[in-house]
């Protein structure tokens, strides 16, 4: 087993924007704080799109000037990340001296690609390009990550070595700081995860690829394992697994559940948790705020 410290990802805006039900803005603040004691090394907590796309992210800049005020960063290492579409966004999120990395949505699939982001792929290219400019300029890390990397509902060509061709076409072009490859519609086995993980892992540094694996419950965590198996450290969820893709086709996948990561990244003496009532805090607030 790869002993190297692992990267935790906590992604409360992936399961506040599909939530069917709206979280008020004191809820999500409050909900942050307890997050930002835990010790995740990454944040992502929400999105510069345009409202009427997302609108449960609409209060994001709101968000985070209210965090900033409080003058909470100064006193965790987690980093804020959030997701944009397109230069505009780009601006606006560099704005925000909290904010460390921007993700952008890129799809192995041109027909998600279009549905996700009302882009073609050369459309999102080109916004790519733009983004990894502003990131550069403002000094922040751009992760980026790679939608229906294990194939994909559409019928759209997909094969193994597409992740790995994808990867290595954005360290030519973009050279983004991460990375992530996600199995956005969580139908990939693990075996297939460890297997792709293994390829891409050995183009680049373990560090600059991440893992966004949406699973179902009876799958646990074992597609995480197996990502670590194949040379990946860093790791995105959410607690109690909320969120995920309706693509999916299924009520059940969702994302992976954060307290699992945690509990068997600790186990294994790969990531260890900095407050332990925050963690017990934030699963009890995720239980009565997904409801």
């Amino acid at each position: 087993m790869n002993r190297a410290r692992l990267h935790l990802v906590e992604c409360p805006r992936d399961a506040i924007q599909g939530w069917p039900h709206p979280l008020s803005f004191e809820d999500k603040v409050a909900y942050y704080r307890v997050l930002m004691r835990i010790g995740f090394d990454t944040l992502d907590l929400g999105s510069f799109v345009s409202p009427k796309a997302i609108p449960a992210m609409a209060d994001t800049p709101k968000v985070l000037r209210q965090l900033e005020d409080e003058g909470l960063w100064a006193l965790t290492a987690t980093r804020a990340l959030v997701i944009v579409a397109n230069k505009r966004g780009a601006n606006e999120a560099v704005a925000f001296e909290s904010v460390k990395a921007l993700g952008f949505p890129l799809s192995l699939s041109p027909t998600f690609q279009e549905r996700n982001t009302r882009a073609s792929l050369e459309e999102a290219w080109s916004r790519l390009s733009d983004i990894a400019e502003i990131c550069a300029q403002h000094q922040k890390d751009l992760v980026v990550y790679l939608s229906m990397g294990f194939g994909n509902p559409y019928g759209d060509a997909w094969n193994e070595e597409m992740p790995a061709q994808w990867v290595e076409q954005l360290q030519s072009r973009i050279q983004p700081a991460v990375i992530s490859l996600a199995d956005t519609v969580g139908a990939a086995t693990p075996a297939l995860v460890e297997r792709v993980f293994k390829v891409t892992t050995s183009m680049c540094s373990p560090e600059q690829l991440g893992a966004h694996l949406h699973t179902h419950p009876m799958d646990g965590i074992e597609k995480i394992k197996a990502a670590h198996r194949g040379g990946c450290l860093r790791f995105d969820g959410a607690m109690r697994g909320v969120g995920g893709c309706p693509m999916a086709q299924d009520d059940l996948v969702g994302n992976a559940p954060t307290e699992w990561i945690v509990d068997w990244a600790q186990q294994s003496g790969l990531w260890s948790v900095k407050d332990a009532y925050a963690l017990d805090l934030a699963q009890s607030m995720a239980t009565d705020l997904f409801a």
